[in-house]
């Protein structure tokens, strides 16, 4: 009997997902609210800020079920540097998911705004108002909104590269729980 799973536990599989929807959605709701100056744009950020959040708190329990469930291996003819880039690119993917809801928080605080999840739940500063730490978390903000997004294409080519042209079940221990 083989001892390695050939699938994602169902947890893992679900929490991939709605992460996935999640982070895209927030990527074009980030977009959306930098090239908005409408009333739109305040309605954008009532949305980001409880969505990052969400996002902060799935990525926790994420890891969790990470470190406590076994994950299928990578086929055993994969290239070595494909073996490093898919381990750094996890890696990349988890800090990524951490830390710009942290930022984004941080940035918030820094600004001297409260940090508000709907109309009644604030959550505290964790950072004290200041206008020069706010300008620097808001730019690292930014271009860790962009890393985000261009490793996450990197992460859907490499998925449809092993789903489509190596056909050596990558794609499928993430899609499907049993076969």
């Amino acid at each position: 009997m083989n001892s390695q799973p050939r699938h994602f536990a169902p947890l893992a599989r679900l929490l991939h997902w709605l992460m996935a929807l999640l982070i895209i959605a927030m990527l074009f709701i980030g977009a959306g609210m930098v090239a908005s100056v409408s009333a739109r744009h305040e309605w954008l950020i009532h949305l980001h800020k409880p969505l990052g959040i969400a996002i902060l708190l799935l990525v926790l329990v994420r890891l969790w079920v990470r470190f406590y469930t076994r994950q299928p291996p990578l086929p055993a003819d994969l290239p070595g540097w494909q073996v490093l880039a898919a381990k750094a690119s996890h890696v990349l993917l988890y800090a990524l998911m951490l830390s710009l809801p942290l930022l984004g928080w941080g940035m918030i605080s820094a600004a001297g705004d409260p940090v508000m999840l709907g109309s009644s739940l604030q959550l505290p500063a964790i950072l004290p108002a200041n206008a020069q730490l706010f300008a620097v978390l808001r730019k690292a903000h930014g271009y860790l909104a962009y890393l985000l997004f261009f490793t996450v294409l990197l992460h859907l080519a490499a998925a449809l590269f092993h789903g489509w042209v190596r056909r050596d079940g990558v794609l499928q221990s993430m899609l499907r729980g049993r076969g």
